[in-house]
């Protein structure tokens, strides 16, 4: 069983304002947002806490203050979201639930839990953001893997993308591994250290081709084994449905979940 430091920091950690990421914070929610990953997800208003009277005006106001910056929003509910029956306000104003999932389970695992990387012949894990070709690498990747159009070679795109990379090496806590097969990009995945408390992991993804071989589980194993390295107390994930059975077979157990409505 995970420590209970580690499920109070996965139900309970709130994104901070960091290099390429900007919180706004009211007193009914919080907006996240990330201009140069134009997707919903990473640019959602969550943590949503009001009176039923006033949630009519706070989705107003929370779609007014993106609109103003041309992204799509994802509303993230979570099991103390106000009022409880956010869900169908939302699907009343045209709101509905994400198609590429959902509902996510939050899962953790312990930073000592027992996870070892398979043998994938040709498999190397990479730092993805040592240069701009790795982070590109592993951007398509995740884009082929989630059928995302943010892949290649747009000169808009490609100055995006190396605005990215850039922030997350100045934020100083995140990572982002590319996993190759006989030199071949595979997939990626994605780790946000929070040392002690813990460290988030998402964006894990395998192109169709090499599904089925262990590539999932050697990027789990290798960002656990960062975690490990900076004192964080474990993992944490939030789980669609492809991923959550494979994260359970690797220990991950469920705390709480999250339902996403675009």
């Amino acid at each position: 069983m995970a420590a209970v430091s580690l499920i109070d920091f996965a139900k309970n950690h709130r994104q901070e304002a960091s290099p390429g990421v900007e919180v706004i914070i009211t007193p009914h929610y919080r907006i996240t947002l990330m201009p140069d990953f134009p997707l919903p997800g990473p640019n959602s208003v969550g943590w949503i806490r009001c009176k039923p009277n006033e949630i009519d005006g706070v989705i107003s106001e929370a779609q007014a203050t993106v609109a103003a910056r041309n992204l799509p929003l994802m509303w993230v509910l979570d099991p103390d979201t106000q009022p409880p029956d956010l869900a169908a306000r939302l699907e009343a104003r045209g709101f509905r639930p994400d198609p590429h999932g959902g509902e996510a389970k939050v899962m953790v695992l312990p930073a000592d839990a027992p996870i070892e990387a398979p043998i994938v012949p040709g498999l190397e894990i990479h730092d993805a953001l040592a240069d701009p070709a790795a982070f590109k690498a592993a951007n398509d990747a995740a884009a082929e893997a989630f059928g995302s159009d943010l892949r290649g070679d747009d000169p808009k795109l490609l100055a995006m993308n190396e605005r990215r990379r850039k922030d997350a090496i100045s934020s100083g806590n995140r990572r982002l591994l590319l996993a190759s097969v006989n030199g071949e990009p595979a997939g990626s995945g994605s780790l946000t250290l929070f040392p002690p408390r813990g460290a988030y992991i998402n964006g894990g993804s395998v192109r169709p081709k090499f599904r089925g071989l262990g590539v999932y589980r050697a990027l789990v194993a290798a960002r656990l084994e960062i975690a490990r390295e900076v004192g964080a107390a474990g993992l944490v994930v939030q789980a669609g449905a492809m991923s959550e059975p494979i994260l359970s077979r690797l220990g991950f157990e469920p705390v709480s979940w999250r339902r996403y409505y675009v």
